[in-house]
């Protein structure tokens, strides 16, 4: 066994005795691991009602009982994590996936940073909460309307509310560094653009400002460990929001990464730990879907040397994912320390999907699978052990299913439902509705459309569309908008569109069918 293989083994194995000690953990790189069903690549289709894309008769909730007291709740997100990363990330899998419950089709319904992360806030689609996009006045920290979120229903509830890492983009900006937005106890938030210099971040820590010179990902371990071991922990339950930076793209940037391509910054120890790793060889790779408009952002094109250097982010991002990784395991290890670890449940998760040259794309927010799809794994008391489970959620669902864990009284409408009762449950389809707006101002919407079991729907802005069906084309290769033998799906799915694109509270869509 080669050296590194063995040096991750072993810390796998040492993080399940409660007898090590933290300092113990490694900081070296963990090798590429199978994730093995958790992969999935393909949807199973469910049987197609004969009355159309959805069924008529949803699934009756399952009984579900909240907690009989208050578990600690600790949730981990990760930035622009892709769901394939998880293959990279062996310690996640095995203290998280493995011990408790992994959703496989989990999704951000607006895949973009601060639309993604006010859903966790918020517990409401982005035209609710209103904060669309990363930039201009529909978009970042100050677009956001910071009253009646999470972290205040969780405070009336009886819980101290912990905050560290990245909040939305722009925080720290135009005379906001020393901000500390209402509901958190201890707030411990990285300042713009200190966010994106993975060597010396800059940390708000309750308003006062205070520069770090370590990578980033320790800091914000550390920074948790801390919060998590402190004495007051005993005395009431608490939440906590651990929001990673990596693998998102920052610097500073070195000799060797491409000039034309935004890549990230591993660790100094997992440097050139990954070097060679070529692109995913997928069939939706460097491809345009047949018949996709041409607004579609698939349209672009990557020449040889924009795929090189695509393949250079890759593998930094896998890279940058080792930290992080090992970070996670050390959350555990500390939970189960401090005796904590039984009465916590764990949330780990993604703001968005990512994806390095699929459908031609660099990055996120469109409609396809892999920018769309978020990890998201719950492991603590209440949770199946060892499940996978492909029943649809979304990151508004998130916030909704941690406020009631803990009982909470949401201060606004909320359009994500509790996903607790259906952890135990057979694998259920879900109507989610999908939306992005213009990335610089957030004063057009880009396309609005549907994400159902094995149907993908996009209407565009300039009125075309696309139409997929997972379960024939898995990898989105082409589209079915303009095949006449769909259009009843077409005309079923533009329906939903046109009913959910302004849902809101009690208007969403709530109810799960039955998945095959």
């Amino acid at each position: 066994m080669a050296p590194r293989a063995r040096l991750a083994v072993t810390a796998v194995a040492v993080l399940a005795a409660s007898s090590i000690a933290l300092a113990a953990l490694p900081d070296s790189a963990s090798p590429l691991g199978p994730l093995g069903t958790l992969a999935g690549n393909a949807i199973a289709r469910a049987d197609k009602a004969p009355d159309g894309v959805v069924p008529s008769v949803p699934t009756a909730t399952p009984e579900w009982s909240r907690p009989s007291t208050q578990p600690n709740i600790l949730m981990i997100t990760a930035d622009d994590l892709a769901y394939e990363d998880l293959d990279y990330m062996p310690h996640t899998r095995h203290l998280l996936a493995e011990q408790g419950t992994s959703m496989t089709e989990a999704i951000a319904p607006t895949p973009i940073c601060v639309p993604a992360r006010a859903s966790l806030l918020t517990g409401q689609y982005s035209q609710n909460h209103q904060t669309l996009t990363i930039n201009g006045e529909r978009g970042g920290y100050q677009a956001m309307d910071h009253t009646g979120t999470l972290p205040e229903a969780m405070q009336e509830a009886g819980y101290d509310t912990l905050f560290t890492g990245k909040y939305l983009n722009g925080y720290g900006l135009k005379g906001t560094a020393k901000d500390v937005p209402p509901g958190w106890t201890d707030w411990r938030a990285t300042v713009d653009m200190s966010t994106y210099n993975f060597t010396k971040p800059k940390i708000n820590h309750n308003g006062k400002i205070t520069p770090h010179h370590r990578y980033t990902t320790y800091v914000m371990r550390d920074q948790a460990n801390e919060m998590i071991s402190a004495p007051e922990r005993a005395d009431k339950p608490w939440y906590m929001w651990l929001n990673y930076v990596a693998p998102h793209h920052g610097g500073p940037a070195d000799k060797d990464d491409p000039e034309g391509t935004s890549t990230t910054r591993p660790a100094d120890e997992d440097k050139h730990s990954f070097d060679g790793l070529e692109l995913p060889d997928l069939p939706y790779m460097f491809r345009t879907p047949t018949d996709a408009p041409p607004i579609s952002a698939s349209q672009k094109h990557f020449d040889t040397q924009g795929r090189a250097e695509l393949r250079i982010a890759h593998e930094q991002r896998v890279e940058a994912v080792q930290a992080l990784d090992r970070a996670v395991a050390s959350h555990v290890l500390r939970l189960q320390e401090t005796g904590q670890l039984d009465d916590t449940i764990i949330i780990f998760s993604s703001d968005n999907g990512y994806t390095t040259g699929g459908h031609n794309i660099n990055g996120k927010l469109m409609h396809y699978r892999e920018t769309q799809r978020i990890p998201l794994i719950l492991r603590g008391p209440g949770i199946p052990q060892g499940r996978t489970l492909s029943t649809a959620v979304g990151n508004p669902d998130i916030a909704t299913t941690v406020m009631a864990l803990a009982g909470a009284e949401p201060p606004r409408a909320q359009d994500g439902v509790n996903f607790m009762p259906w952890l135990s449950a057979p694998a259920q389809n879900r109507v989610i509705p999908l939306s992005a707006w213009r990335v610089n101002d957030g004063s057009r919407q880009i396309y609005s459309g549907i994400r159902y079991g094995d149907w993908t729907y996009a209407r565009f802005s300039d009125g075309s569309e696309e139409l997929y069906d997972l379960a024939e084309d898995p990898y989105q290769i082409r589209s079915l908008a303009l095949l006449p033998e769909y259009a009843d799906e077409l005309a079923e799915l533009r329906r939903l569109d046109e009913k959910y694109a302004d849902c809101a509270g009690d208007t969403c869509p709530k109810e799960f069918y039955p998945a095959g």
